[in-house]
């Protein structure tokens, strides 16, 4: 799990401070207001670690089978008008149900340009307990290693450039000694940590009316929920001791949204044919067939079930198309998974009914604000500012900007008046 996040000088954002992840957060905020850019900046440490290439720095494009974002350039991630030096990082902090190996630890990254104006890594910080391990830039392209803030003497050259932003090259852990197996252990570990992000955006796709089933089950539901269809088929096909699970979860949810009674996989007439199917009161309904908000909805309900036990999910606008209920349902959905399967869910929502029913589960002692972290982000002369939502026991938030949701209370009261002057006016 991620528990700290800070980045600076990347996209929108100078400085964003230390960003304390729990379980469950949220980022809320007017469109265009940085959200994106906080998921967007571990999806480009995601794409970077599963690149073929192990001597790229940052994979800004990823390749066809990695690729999450295409970032453009080094010139479109820098903050505009950054000052010198011209550099952006990344940082966070982790924590892993490790039996064996690294635990708990914290990556930063500082990134800059060379001469030939690619990306470079120029200083790269892994830190577990009280080792830290740096890589620095000299002149040159020569990286020189320091072990607890001492330089080791001798050790320097282009041969101990960093590998995918989080590793030690060959040749530094050889010169490390006995330290080469510590910090190949806590690169590894930040390895798994992005590796186990499983990411699905705002834009997803329709089911189809029916579809073939590979036998085999996907390593990850898709960005867009392509592979949502043959996630659901293989939990409901494979034989194993999870079988049925995730079909099991999407239905449980489907059930509490109101929107369906259970979902279920079917075998049509054609060999290794199967369409995906909703029953509600009743009836049996291709899931091609109806409303687009349950359409949608099936990735998000099924991801939070086929991610591995102890990743992060992370969901741009999981309530999109639903109505009212079922967007504060999501709020159950996210704090009652992550606490039975050990996920963590980091969601970037507009959904007042999401947010309040999170207010709610905390008044009720269902999590605690520590657990369901709250972040509000909006712009502040051109640049990203973060606000902490500060919820107390009760689910109040002490800090909440006026006009976001809107006024409720006010719209009541200027209703009321309305009424009392028309009929003051009728009895005239």
């Amino acid at each position: 799990m991620f528990t700290r996040l800070r980045l600076t000088n990347f996209k929108v954002w100078r400085d964003t401070g230390d960003v304390a992840l729990g379980p469950v957060t949220l980022l809320l905020g007017t469109n265009s207001s940085g959200k994106s850019s906080l998921i967007q900046s571990l999806l480009l440490l995601k794409q970077t670690v599963l690149a073929p290439d192990r001597s790229v720095h940052l994979s800004l494009s990823g390749d066809e089978a990695t690729a999450l974002f295409d970032f453009g350039s080094f010139e479109t991630v820098l903050l505009q008008g950054a000052g010198a030096p011209r550099q952006f990082s990344i940082a966070f902090d982790f924590e892993r149900a490790a039996a064996t190996g690294v635990s708990r630890g914290s990556f930063e990254c500082h990134y800059g340009q060379t001469a030939a104006r690619s990306v470079a890594v120029h200083d790269l910080r892994l830190s577990t307990d009280d080792r830290q391990f740096r890589a620095v830039r000299r002149e040159k392209g020569a990286y020189a290693i320091a072990v607890d803030g001492k330089t080791l003497p001798g050790v320097r050259g282009p041969h101990y450039a960093p590998e995918r932003s989080i590793a030690f090259s060959a040749h530094a852990v050889s010169r490390l000694g006995h330290d080469g197996p510590v910090v190949e252990d806590l690169s590894l570990a930040i390895r798994r940590e992005l590796e186990q992000i499983r990411y699905l955006g705002p834009l997803r796709r329709r089911p189809q009316r029916d579809y073939a089933w590979q036998k085999a089950a996907p390593g990850d539901i898709g960005s867009d929920g392509a592979r949502t269809a043959d996630v659901l088929m293989a939990s409901a096909l494979l034989k194993g001791n999870d079988q049925g699970q995730v079909v099991n979860g999407v239905s449980k949810w489907l059930q509490r949204m109101k929107v369906a009674d259970r979902l279920e996989v079917r075998q049509l007439g054609r060999a290794s044919r199967y369409e995906l199917v909703v029953h509600r009161d009743g009836l049996m309904t291709n899931v091609s067939d109806v409303g687009i908000g349950v359409a949608l909805v099936l990735p998000v309900l099924a991801v939070a079930y086929a991610a591995p036990q102890g990743s992060t999910i992370i969901l741009e606008e999981p309530e999109i198309h639903l109505h009212p209920l079922a967007q504060s349902v999501l709020a159950e959905l996210f704090v009652e998974v992550s606490r039975e399967r050990g996920v963590q869910f980091i969601v970037e929502t507009h959904s007042e009914h999401l947010f309040r029913r999170m207010q709610t589960l905390i008044a009720r002692g269902e999590v605690a604000p520590d657990d369901a972290r709250m972040y509000f982000v909006e712009h502040d002369g051109g640049n990203a500012r973060m606000r902490a939502l500060a919820v107390d026991e009760f689910g109040r938030v002490g800090n909440w900007p006026d006009g976001f949701f809107g006024d409720a209370l006010g719209e009541t009261r200027e209703q009321a008046r309305l009424m009392f002057e028309r009929r003051k006016r009728g009895g005239e």
